[in-house]
């Protein structure tokens, strides 16, 4: 139901938007540019707005209809912005709409999401085996590496160039910046922290191919269950406040919903069928994010 309510609000949403730019010149120009508006709308209101609708009204077929349409249009509004550095926010707003129908889409068709895509192949989660402690520690450090490398520089330098290529910049004032350095800071050392712990007491990595052999509740890990995460969301949004990125913020911000909402169940599934009622009982004890300062068993 969710799911049609979604395209039912992206329908509307895309003829409203049509009458606002056919009314408003400067809806035109911020969305579309000089891209030619009225060729454009008897594509995009079939094919976009009508089939959304349609979808909405459970006609499935219609989703063979609107979904590939609206990544096509993404792709040509992200390609034009970045060239002509006009209609940046018509291709962020298309961007938006790519991956939220792309969603929805997979649950009308497959009455459900499939997020157990995202635990398969090199992606299953397993435990590890071997033993040796500095084993763990290096292969923990070198995930680290690579993670802040991957999040927290390359794809954000990718996010700034766009956005000044969009024209959708803002500047943060001296003061945002600095509480962003001191963030960051908080923030690596907690996931050092926390990676250090787990390939320690826990004997594993983070890595979904080698993770814990054994449950850890200690460290940063009494008072949260998922310091690492915490510590990687807060590393991203201080990267925004650094870098003066107000799309850096909601990227940061966005994968932490995505990985509460996708992998944090698959996660702890897999870890309540390995350790059974001690799991349960931290689970009870400890908050997912927001941290709780009091006593927590050492069990495990």
């Amino acid at each position: 139901m969710l799911a049609r309510t979604y395209f039912a609000v992206q329908g509307v949403g895309g003829l409203l938007w049509w009458f606002a730019v056919f009314v408003s010149p400067t809806v035109t120009m911020l969305t579309l540019g000089d891209l030619p508006p009225l060729l454009l709308a008897w594509f995009d209101i079939p094919l976009f707005a009508l089939a959304s609708l349609l979808i909405a009204c459970n006609i499935r077929a219609a989703l063979w209809v609107a979904i590939p349409w609206t990544w096509l249009m993404t792709g040509l509004m992200l390609v034009y912005a970045l060239i002509s550095t006009n209609a940046g926010w018509g291709a962020l707003i298309m961007l938006a709409a790519s991956f939220a129908s792309g969603a929805a889409g997979l649950v009308l068709w497959f009455g459900r999401f499939p997020s157990q895509w995202f635990a398969s192949g090199p992606f299953r989660f397993r435990t590890a085996r071997s033993k040796r402690t500095r084993a763990h520690i290096r292969q923990t450090f070198a995930q680290l590496l690579c993670f802040w490398f991957v999040f927290l520089a390359l794809f954000p330098s990718l996010i700034i160039f766009a956005e000044h290529r969009f024209a959708v910049h803002v500047s943060f004032a001296d003061w945002v910046r600095l509480t962003g350095y001191v963030l960051l800071l908080l923030a690596s050392a907690l996931g050092v922290w926390s990676a250090t712990i787990m390939a320690k007491l826990g004997q594993g990595t983070p890595l979904p191919s080698a993770m814990p052999q054994y449950l850890v509740v200690r460290g940063p890990y009494r008072y949260v269950r998922n310091p690492m995460a915490v510590a990687g969301i807060v590393q991203g949004v201080s990267v925004g406040l650094i870098a003066n990125s107000w799309l850096i913020i909601l990227y940061s911000l966005s994968g932490s919903i995505i990985w509460n909402l996708i992998v944090r169940p698959l996660e702890e599934r897999d870890l309540e069928e390995k350790f059974g009622e001690s799991f349960t009982r931290y689970c009870a004890e400890v908050s997912c994010w927001l941290p709780k300062f009091r006593h927590t068993s050492k069990r495990g």
